[in-house]
């Protein structure tokens, strides 16, 4: 969001120091934590960030950037996906970590994040943020683990000095699985930054459609290929990303009549691979708010996208178009519909382009979610001060082995 600095001027009163707790730095969390601290180093506050090591080129190019942003320092640290004896050894390592870095704002990202963000002592005024990312939200409470990671959620609640959602979707999903929120809370949009609103042409051999994501059933890869199968004509598809579920998917493409090409083409920057399909299609079973919806609608791509999460959000007055997720009969007439007339696909993505340009910009999100850590510092007594407690601290650091 380099080009939205210019608008984000450092502010008089107060410079916060915020540190940022995620797992894995993959995907739109990610893109959303790295976005954040710019911004806020931007508006002269001090950043830092724990997490596990990035994995992949693509996210150890965006750990690059974030370096420049965490003048408070990247500490990396191993996280297990699931809950395990491991997490009270990890908490403890980041209790002594925050003893160090003494914020005012820890912001937990995702389940894990966020859990570990609340667990801390509040006791030197800390103000503990969470957001969701979808995370917990996704389990259903019919099941036991969902039911004890919905558990977990309302006993975190009372922890949480502040909760930020991502859409009106993440908010109703939380009061409806979790429960209604007694702590303060917002919904702040994701968004783009205006170099995003740069146009993207498909080569010359482009594929007719292109998957961008992580591959797992979540996303819905499995119903585009079944979509696919009966499509009646010739089609190509390019699937851009990794995942666990890269394995299970190669095996059903090579399952594909004659008439559909499917090629894996590994993790690559999202605008890189907007040129490689005419069409970018987001099948998607669950979402929050994507940022890859955004990001293709940006730069002008068409977009066949399924009615999930927040996506109905981003489309606005739009969304007619949203298809309903798990439903390959829809999925596959809505890719013949928008191949078959070019012309008022391109009309609809233009419409759309517009819409998130006006509405969903880093811009916005960085100073409504300083906005937020504005309202909760003063809807409780101040911290107290971390003159006397602050200590330079190394640009990026490890717990060792």
């Amino acid at each position: 969001m380099a080009d939205d600095q210019q608008s984000l001027s450092p502010k008089s009163q107060p410079r916060l120091r915020i540190v940022h707790v995620l797992r894995q730095p993959l995907g739109g969390l990610f893109r959303h934590v790295c976005d954040l601290a710019e911004g806020q180093r931007a508006l002269g506050h001090e950043v830092g960030v724990i997490c596990c090591e990035a994995e992949g080129a693509v996210a150890s190019q965006m750990m690059k950037v974030l370096e420049g942003n965490a003048s408070l320092g990247i500490h990396f640290i191993r996280i297990s996906r699931l809950p395990g004896i491991s997490d009270i050894w990890t908490l403890t390592y980041i209790s002594k970590l925050m003893s160090r870095l003494a914020p005012d704002i820890v912001h937990g990202h995702g389940a894990k994040g966020g859990a570990y963000a609340r667990l801390l002592s509040s006791s030197r005024g800390l103000r503990r943020i969470y957001t969701p990312h979808g995370g917990s939200l996704h389990f259903s409470p019919d099941t036991f683990q969902g039911w004890a990671y919905l558990s977990l959620e309302r006993f975190l609640m009372r922890r949480s000095h502040g909760i930020l959602f991502e859409s009106r979707f993440g908010q109703a999903t939380f009061e409806t699985k979790v429960a209604k929120l007694n702590v303060p809370h917002a919904v702040v949009h994701n968004g783009v930054a205006q170099s995003e609103f740069d146009l993207v042409s498909p080569f010359a051999d482009a594929s007719d459609l292109v998957f961008i994501g992580e591959l797992r059933e979540l996303k819905g890869i499995g119903t585009l290929l079944e979509a696919l199968r009966f499509i009646g004509r010739h089609i190509s598809l390019r699937i851009v990303g990794s995942g666990p579920d890269r394995d299970a998917f190669e095996a059903l493409a090579l399952e594909m009549p004659h008439h559909v090409r499917v090629a894996f083409l590994g993790a690559m920057p999202a605008r890189k691979a907007f040129a490689l399909g005419r069409i970018v299609v987001m099948p998607s079973h669950a979402e929050s708010l994507p940022y890859i919806a955004l990001e293709a609608i940006a730069a002008g791509r068409p977009l066949i996208a399924t009615r999930v999460g927040g996506v109905a959000e981003i489309y606005g007055d739009h969304a007619e178009g949203l298809i309903p997720a798990g439903d390959p009969v829809a999925l596959r007439t809505a890719i013949k519909a928008v191949l078959d007339d070019p012309v008022a696909t391109e009309a609809r993505a233009k419409a759309l382009r517009e819409h998130v340009r006006r509405h969903f910009s880093t811009l916005q999100m960085v100073q409504r979610v300083d906005a937020f850590y504005a309202q909760v510092l003063s809807s409780r007594p101040a911290p107290q001060s971390n003159k006397h407690r602050r200590s330079k601290a190394p640009l990026v650091s490890s717990q060792g082995e």
